[in-house]
């Protein structure tokens, strides 16, 4: 994918989550199946979009990801949430659930 495309997915869609990993991260591979989990159950009109930032270094640096796991998340093609690291699945999940209703239900 390149970042012409990356960037027109998240202007076009109402939501994307861009998870920024790498195939040698313990952390990143643990954490993936969780986050696939947690958007496919309570956030299914966000995108999910996984990306290798070692392989993807334009990428990764156009989106200043200077440590992994990072993840962004854009809603209305704005981005609402970024979180490094460590992540909190419970808090991610409440910080999105409020803004995602209002969108989905509009």
């Amino acid at each position: 994918m390149t970042l012409e495309e990356l960037n027109s997915i998240i202007e076009n869609e109402m939501g994307v989550l861009l998870y920024f990993l790498g195939e040698n991260c313990n952390v990143c591979q643990a954490l993936r199946p969780k986050f696939k989990e947690l958007f496919s159950s309570e956030f299914p009109k966000i995108k999910q979009i996984y990306i290798d930032a070692q392989q993807n270094s334009e990428i990764s640096a156009y989106f200043q990801v200077f440590s992994i796991p990072t993840i962004i998340v854009f809603l209305g093609g704005k981005e609402f949430l970024r979180e490094g690291r460590t992540v909190s699945l419970h808090q991610l999940s409440q910080q999105l659930q409020r803004p995602y209703n209002l969108l989905v239900d509009n």
